[in-house]
């Protein structure tokens, strides 16, 4: 994901104009760490260290193969039903891509649902280091790509405990980080571009939807990203509102960042009102050096909490 410029704020007041109603989340506030039913950050933490264990997980190597056939076996263990959109990705240059989406169901006869999505694979090049020597390594992506993979086997563990009221989908995309971030988007956001067309059914309409990504990081700050302002800023409201409740308003800031180019815009364009909740400041991204020593199970507690609740 990048942050191009983008002059939108005057479409950014509009929208913090229309003080959109929203449903609040009931939940018990108190002092972090003695809530009873907190999200087990450690299981994610453990989840996503899985999955750097299996090296870089570039589209068409194996430990792509590894860890995408590793997901499908752990949500095979916890959601009602799991879907695997599988395709071919040629990018600009030619190449053939083996792409898969892996899409865990819970309640997929509901007829409410809520859309939850993360991206698993990781960056070929290290395009963010200051080191030339560094730029053609690839990315570990312990917090970019394995981060929101942990949080999500994790809350399958939750959902299978303690199955939730309406439908819930967990998507995991391929191929989020792989091409360029320039003014073109070449081989970039491609399985969120691919579910966007292919959703689970020609109907599918979620209630709301959240992009949880690099939510890993141990120093967590979270802003409200620009766009999903712009475009859907009651789930903005219904996020920054539960975190609240929750006491983590120390880490779900109050504070507007600019615009990312990441999964939730084709998803918008497709007309699902999905935002992106994440901590782009993280001195690691895009860098051989986001291993999964700078990610914390405190941090995937604080995010699990929050994603739990807003499902609650």
């Amino acid at each position: 994901m990048t942050t191009p410029p983008s002059n939108i704020s005057a479409r950014i007041a509009r929208a913090a104009a229309l003080g959109v109603a929203f449903l609040l989340i009931s939940s018990c506030r108190g002092e972090r760490g003695v809530r009873p039913g907190k999200f087990d950050g450690q299981s994610a933490l453990n989840y996503a260290k899985t999955q750097v264990d299996f090296g870089p997980r570039i589209p068409g190597t194996p430990g792509a193969q590894k860890a995408g056939d590793w997901i499908i076996a752990q949500m095979k263990q916890r959601a009602d039903t799991v879907i695997v959109q599988t395709w071919t990705h040629v990018t600009q240059d030619g190449k053939n891509l083996p792409m898969r989406n892996i899409i865990a169901r819970f309640k997929p006869n509901a007829t409410d649902h809520i859309l939850y999505v993360t991206h698993w694979d990781t960056r070929p090049i290290s395009d963010g280091s200051d080191n030339l020597g560094e730029r053609q390594l690839p990315v570990p992506g312990a917090n970019d790509g394995a981060s929101g993979v942990g949080l999500f086997v994790a809350l399958g563990d939750a959902l299978k405990k303690n199955p939730p009221a309406q439908g819930v989908d967990l998507l995991f995309v391929d191929g989020e980080d792989y091409g360029a971030f320039d003014d073109k988007l070449a081989d970039v956001l491609i399985g969120s571009a691919y579910f966007a067309q292919h959703p689970v059914d020609p109907n599918y309409k979620p209630i709301f939807g959240v992009l949880w990504d690099m939510i890993g990081d141990s120093d967590l700050a979270i802003k409200k990203e620009a766009i999903s302002i712009d475009q859907a800023p009651e789930v903005v409201d219904r996020v920054w509102q539960t975190a609240k409740d929750l006491g983590h308003d120390d880490v779900f800031l109050p504070i507007e960042q600019g615009a990312i180019t990441d999964d939730h815009v084709p998803l918008l364009r497709a007309g699902f009102r999905v935002i992106d909740v994440i901590d782009l400041d993280y001195p690691y991204h895009h860098r051989p050096t986001d291993t999964i020593d700078k990610i914390s199970a405190k941090s995937l507690s604080i995010i699990g909490d929050v994603a739990e609740a807003l499902l609650r």
